[in-house]
C-alpha cells in the first residue's frame, strides 16, 4: 500500500529544491523537494478514496518513512474536521510527539491535532501533560495545537475557561528561554489579540517584561494604541 502512494510523492521531487529544503530545515532526514501545494492535492485525493482505517494506516506508514514530505503528507491525511470515530486518529497523532524535531513537521501534525481537539475539547486534559514534557517540541505543541482557542469571536463560557487555562500554560513557559518556546507564546498571544485584546494586554502587563524582547514585540503586533 505504502509504495504506490510514496511513488506519487516522489514523482514530483526536485533535487535542487530538496537540497535547499535540507539546508533550511536542518533536521536529519530525506527531502524529496516536493512543493506543499502538490502534497495538498495528493492528500486531498487520497482522503476522498480511502476510508478512515485506511487513511490511518497510510498516515502511520508515511510517518514511519522519516521522509520530510512523507511526514507532511501523513499529517495532511488526518487534517480534517469531521472524522468519526476519531479516537484512533488522536492516539496516532499523540504517538508522533516524540518524533517532533523541526517546526515544519511539527506544525503540520499540530494542525491535525487542532481538528481533533476542537472535536473533543476534553482532550485538553491530555495536552496539559505535554506542558511538563522534557521534550521541547512536545511542550511547544501544547500551544500550537490549541490555537483554535485564540480564534473565536464569540466564545462560549466553557471556551473562555479553556482560553484562560491555555494562557496559564503560556505563562508557565515564559521563564523558558528557548527561542521556539518563546515564539510559540508570541504566536498564541498574537493570534488571540485579533479577537480578545484585553486578555493579551493583561498577559503582557503581567509577564511581558520577562519574555524575550522579540516575543514581546510579536505578541503585541496587532495591539493598536493600547498599552500593556
Amino acid at each position: 500500500m505504502l509504495t504506490g502512494y510514496l511513488d506519487q510523492i516522489k514523482a514530483h521531487g526536485d533535487p535542487e529544491r530538496a537540497s535547499q529544503m535540507a539546508s533550511y530545515h536542518k533536521a536529519d532526514r530525506i527531502y524529496l523537494g516536493v512543493a506543499n501545494p502538490v502534497l495538498n492535492d495528493l492528500t486531498k485525493a487520497w482522503r476522498q478514496e480511502l476510508d478512515v482505517p485506511a487513511r490511518i494506516a497510510l498516515a502511520d506508514a508515511l510517518w514511519q518513512t522519516n521522509i520530510h514530505e512523507g511526514r507532511l503528507a501523513a499529517s495532511k491525511l488526518l487534517t480534517q474536521a469531521r472524522i468519526r470515530p476519531d479516537a484512533t486518529v488522536w492516539d496516532l497523532l499523540q504517538s508522533w510527539l516524540p518524533d517532533f524535531d523541526a517546526w515544519a513537521v511539527a506544525d503540520h501534525a499540530c494542525m491535525a491535532m487542532q481538528k481533533r481537539l476542537s472535536a473533543d475539547p476534553d482532550r485538553l486534559d491530555q495536552v496539559e501533560h505535554w506542558t511538563q514534557s522534557d521534550h521541547m517540541w512536545t511542550r511547544r505543541a501544547a500551544l500550537v495545537a490549541t490555537l483554535p482557542w485564540t480564534k473565536q469571536n464569540h466564545p462560549k463560557p466553557d471556551d473562555l475557561h479553556r482560553r484562560d487555562r491555555i494562557l496559564g500554560w503560556a505563562a508557565g513557559y515564559v521563564p523558558d528561554r528557548n527561542w521556539f518556546i518563546q515564539k510559540s507564546i508570541a504566536w498564541w498571544l498574537r493570534e488571540l489579540s485579533k479577537h480578545d485584546p484585553k486578555r493579551v494586554i493583561t498577559f503582557l502587563s503581567q509577564h511581558g517584561d520577562t519574555m524575550k524582547p522579540f516575543a514581546r514585540r510579536e505578541a503585541g503586533k496587532y495591539l493598536k494604541n493600547q498599552s500593556a
